[in-house]
């Protein structure tokens, strides 16, 4: 519960922080204000996740070279689990890979996620929580977006000031957040994962898994936390691109795709070379040679009178 607590009062510091940057630009009790601050707080979570991003995309990258000593091991060890448990965890210590990096981010994100819930819900119930004062929470209380205040849910629909508008809002959020999650995965087995990985058939059922579960809890989030969540994986989605693109596995489209690119961006730099060179060759040839003025022989007689 300590930690939590600590969550609680770092989280509603950050939002605090925010507040205070952004209510003499947009109003104290302002939608807008809390709705960003919320944005900022994702950005700054993101920020400090990033070496803890970079383990995850090491861990991902050595799981996909152990794939055919861990096939292995499984078709070795097929009817002995334990075993191959064993067998498993002797490679990832002989080889320093932590499968659990490659979840580290979430598994971080998850009590954040609870100390943002808790803190809205102190709104909702007209609660201070962490270091949020109660004129602060008087202000959330009245922050609006859409005509839905941010600790507005979709099941207490009923307790707000307009039912329909929360209803409808929430729904929207929750759709979006589902997408954004489903895009993300959908983006990461596609692209760079490759074929033979054993884990796909997994990761394909997480797939529709994560976003039905996010659609089913998603009712009872207040529109802060689906603010925050649909804002996380934007940012998920924008970073991941990026690896996909400038740092794919090695035997995945992405790879190969990258491969090509290189190759036709060191064929246009050739090509430009030689054109370049041709170019110069036929300056060179074309350049008219300087004329040389031969003196004008004078008559015998001129010279003579000279």
């Amino acid at each position: 519960m300590f930690i939590l607590e600590w969550l609680e009062i770092a989280v509603s510091w950050i939002l605090v922080t925010f507040h205070a940057v952004l209510s003499p630009i947009f109003g104290a009790a302002s939608g807008v204000a809390w709705g960003l601050s919320i944005v900022g707080l994702v950005i700054v979570i993101r920020v400090l996740l990033i070496p803890l991003f970079v383990k995850q995309i090491k861990a991902q990258r050595n799981l996909q070279i152990l794939q055919p000593q861990m096939k292995e091991i499984q078709t070795k060890y097929a009817g002995d689990r334990q075993r191959q448990s064993e067998e498993m965890m002797k490679l990832y210590r002989e080889t320093g890979t932590n499968p659990l990096s490659s979840c580290l981010p979430i598994i971080v994100q998850a009590p954040i996620f609870f100390a943002l819930f808790r803190v809205l819900q102190g709104m909702a119930q007209d609660k201070a929580v962490g270091v949020m004062t109660p004129e602060l929470v008087q202000q959330g209380r009245e922050a609006t977006i859409f005509g839905v205040p941010i600790y507005g849910t979709f099941m207490n629909a009923a307790e707000t000031p307009n039912p329909t508008a929360t209803h409808v809002v929430t729904i929207i959020m929750i759709i979006l957040m589902s997408l954004t999650t489903f895009i993300t995965q959908r983006q990461l087995i596609v692209k760079n994962t490759a074929a033979d990985n054993p884990m796909v058939r997994q990761q394909k059922i997480l797939l529709y898994i994560f976003p039905l579960m996010f659609a089913v809890g998603g009712i009872n989030f207040p529109l802060g936390v689906l603010i925050y969540w649909l804002t996380t994986n934007l940012w998920s989605m924008g970073q991941q691109f990026w690896v996909i693109r400038n740092n794919p596995q090695p035997g995945t489209p992405a790879y190969d795709a990258k491969m090509q690119r290189e190759a036709a961006k060191a064929a246009r730099k050739a090509g430009t070379a030689a054109t370049a060179a041709s170019a110069t060759a036929v300056v060179e040839e074309e350049e008219p040679k300087p004329i040389r003025n031969q003196p004008k022989r004078q008559p015998r007689k001129k010279r003579k009178g000279g």
